[in-house]
């Protein structure tokens, strides 16, 4: 009996292993999508063992595009319960420095085009059977904290709207007052190219127009502290994980 008992043991927690090994398997994969005559791909993460409508992420890359570190975003908030959709702003990979300075010019010069190409992607996800369509939080790295500005400003059903160190600046004045949702800004002490005193006026937009909102900042971390340089960066990189997390589980519930 004791060595039965130990077989069915070992046999229910290698079950248990295999059962929890699947679950955790994510479903990878690159969704085409168009706007206008432009060819776009973007990364969308899910957990494949649930059923039903859920809560969903519009992430937006940072200035280098969709990248390996942009996937790995992607799985990052995929991995909480969410369908994750990183959409595809360029519609082109930067080889090098020079491009990606050309291709976030093109979408600074022109806000319009920021708007409409987010736009694209936030109806590619939502028409998703998987997507609950209420249920949507953007989250922005770099560039994409910009671009959140932006199509926030567009009056777009989001539930949440974040930014992690965002990149700011050109912003028409008003923009915060079709903001839908809550406001979540990450942002380093030490970010020279963005400095508190850019992302303040920010925050004056929000205030202005009683948008809710919540900013959270580290000091010793500079821009780009999602790929961490230092113990500092570090930090700051677990810490937005884990305050995002937190904001949209209470909004969502998972």
């Amino acid at each position: 009996m004791t060595a039965l008992r130990l077989l069915a043991a070992v046999s229910a927690a290698a079950f248990a292993f295999a059962t929890s090994s699947a679950q955790a398997e994510m479903k990878k994969e690159w969704v085409e999508y168009t706007h206008g005559d432009v060819k776009l791909k973007a990364y969308m993460v899910y957990d494949d063992s649930k059923s039903g409508r859920r809560p969903a992420i519009l992430m937006v890359h940072d200035r280098e595009g969709m990248t390996p570190r942009t996937q790995q975003h992607v799985e990052t908030w995929a991995k909480l319960g969410y369908v994750a959709f990183a959409a595809d702003i360029f519609g082109v990979v930067p080889k090098n420095l020079e491009e990606v300075q050309a291709q976030t010019e093109i979408f600074r010069k022109d806000r319009a085009l920021m708007r409409s190409r987010t736009q694209a992607g936030f109806d590619t996800l939502i028409k998703n059977p998987m997507v609950d369509p209420s249920k949507v939080a953007l989250i922005g790295y770099c560039f994409g904290g910009a671009v959140g500005v932006e199509f926030g400003s567009t009056g777009a059903p989001l539930a949440a709207n974040v930014s992690i160190h965002g990149s700011f600046g050109g912003h028409q004045a008003g923009w915060a007052k079709n903001i839908k949702g809550m406001y979540l800004i990450l942002h380093g002490a030490e970010d020279k190219g963005y400095p508190l005193t850019t992302v303040n006026g920010v925050i004056d937009e929000l205030r202005g127009a009683n948008v809710p909102f919540q900013l959270e900042v580290y000091s010793g971390t500079g821009h780009g502290f999602s790929t961490p340089k230092n113990k500092d960066e570090e930090r700051a990189n677990t810490q937005s994980i884990a305050t995002t997390g937190r904001t949209l589980k209470e909004l969502f519930g998972i």
